[in-house]
């Protein structure tokens, strides 16, 4: 596929964006030590690039609406892939791509071939993007959920490329067997000296089976996958992120469908996974405006010397469980985890509730000197009503491992509900976001609702800081 190159000019649409409010903020902030967090958002100054916009008119989804993109960075390129056409019953219309291979700065974008029938493909929808870049064989892997006709989701396929701009046509790889599956992720052994070097992992839950944890391996560039494996004690779930320490073990935390947050591993390539442990349970503030915002879902990374940060949206230091922070837990082994810890974006006391978090570490660093990248979305006031919820886009960064924080951003908004695509769950921007840090450097796309100009029902599309954000703090 021929991309479609995005400059700065794409900058212009910016100033249709009236609901959006970008407005000029600090790039960096003063850092302060966690257990002292008392200060607003500051006003942003990161210039925003449109990387992609929804251009299908099928009449099963609603135009122009993209969502829940995943984002992962290697060198010098980033690449991401999204939701694009919502449909509001599951799914979407395609799934898009933008990838930047100057660091952020420019962008081109497309959609994936051979899922759907609007490029190629047999199913009428996909959903559940996630991208991975396989070191060993060279290659950026996207997965995704097609949908058939009936709105089951039937299996995971993979796309391929060696640049992020031209990308084959999709493989089934997982499923396609009658069962259902849901919330699938990827994530590949990078380290030259593992013994597992070159394996790809993709998790995925097996919705017939009451939401079965399971795993498949593939040790050839993503062109062919093992069966499906289980970890020991059988565990229901959904949302897990593989992450490969640099011993080559594999460690899955994923969501006990909302109420905990929990983890399995493997010490053998995925041959084989150890019965699952507790991270922490989910104490979840009931996000207001009847919005999606993938409660007790995590996002995960990890750092150079194979410590795991787990992030999610919760309650439990805020009076009366009255909005959520965004609370993080780390582990070494992938068993015993650290007390939850919150993200001092602003004080408990506050009115603002945070929610849908895209968390990233720096792979190159770890330990006191682990560079950390968090993109969020937040209401400046957590009881509101779907008409009067307006959300925001926020960032926070912190340069020793969590122990003191950057002055959080607002990166874009507000913009109201009514502007972001329905579905029967709620308005949605995502169940997910993601974020990938390179060389201290930190990259996301974010969905922002803006009114429409086009003659279409959205104007929902994906932004990225211009050349990333510098994580300080």
């Amino acid at each position: 596929m021929i991309p479609t190159q995005i400059s700065r000019r794409v900058l212009r649409r910016l100033a249709a964006v009236s609901a959006v409010a970008l407005l000029p903020i600090a790039a960096t902030g003063t850092a302060f030590a966690s257990s002292a967090s008392s200060a607003p958002h500051a006003v942003a100054r990161a210039a925003l690039s449109e990387v992609s916009t929804d251009p299908y008119t099928d009449t099963d989804a609603q135009h122009a609406t993209e969502v829940e993109p995943d984002v992962y960075a290697h060198g010098s390129t980033v690449v991401s892939a999204f939701q694009t056409g919502r449909i509001y019953g599951g799914g979407a219309s395609d799934l898009g791509w933008a990838t930047s291979t100057d660091g952020g700065a420019t962008w081109s974008h497309g959609f994936l071939s051979g899922i759907t029938v609007n490029q190629g493909g047999s199913y009428s929808a996909v959903s559940d993007a996630a991208v991975v870049y396989d070191a060993k064989h060279a290659e950026w892997l996207v997965v995704g959920l097609p949908v058939d006709s009936s709105g089951n989701a039937v299996g995971v396929t993979v796309n391929r490329s060696a640049d992020g701009l031209t990308w084959g046509s999709a493989i089934k790889a997982v499923g396609f067997d009658g069962s259902g599956y849901d919330k699938q992720w990827i994530t590949c052994d990078d380290t030259a000296s593992s013994p597992h070097y070159g394996n790809c992992y993709i998790e995925v839950d097996i919705t017939s089976s009451n939401n079965l944890e399971s795993m498949a391996v593939s040790s050839d560039g993503g062109l062919t996958w093992s069966a499906l494996r289980h970890p020991a004690d059988d565990p229901t779930g959904l949302g897990g992120q593989p992450l490969v320490q640099p011993s080559g073990t594999v460690v899955v935390p994923y969501s006990e469908n909302g109420s905990a947050i929990r983890a399995f591993s493997s010490t053998n390539g995925g041959t084989t996974w150890t019965s699952s442990v507790q991270i922490a349970t989910v104490k979840s503030h009931t996000v207001a405006g009847n919005l999606r915002s993938g409660d007790g879902l995590p996002s995960a990374s990890i750092d150079a010397a194979g410590k795991v940060y787990v992030a999610w949206q919760d309650c439990r230091f805020r009076t009366s469980c009255s909005s959520n922070d965004i609370v993080y837990s780390t582990s070494t082994n992938g068993t015993t985890w650290s007390s939850v810890a919150r993200v001092p974006i602003d004080a408990v006391g506050s009115t603002v509730d945070h929610f849908i978090p895209g968390l990233g570490v720096d792979g190159a660093t770890s330990g006191s000197s682990a560079k950390i990248g968090l993109y969020y979305y937040f209401y400046p006031k957590a009881k509101c009503t779907a008409s009067t919820c307006t959300l925001e886009v926020g960032y926070i960064s912190s340069a020793d491992g969590g122990s003191t924080w950057s002055t959080a951003q607002t990166l874009a908004g507000p913009f109201g509900l009514s502007l972001i695509a329905r579905t029967s769950q709620g308005r949605m921007v995502g169940d997910y976001i993601a974020c990938s840090v390179v060389n201290g450097t930190s990259y996301a796309l974010f969905p922002v609702g803006a009114a429409s100009t086009n003659g279409q029902a959205f104007n929902e599309a994906m932004y990225t800081a211009t050349g990333g954000l510098a994580v300080t703090g």
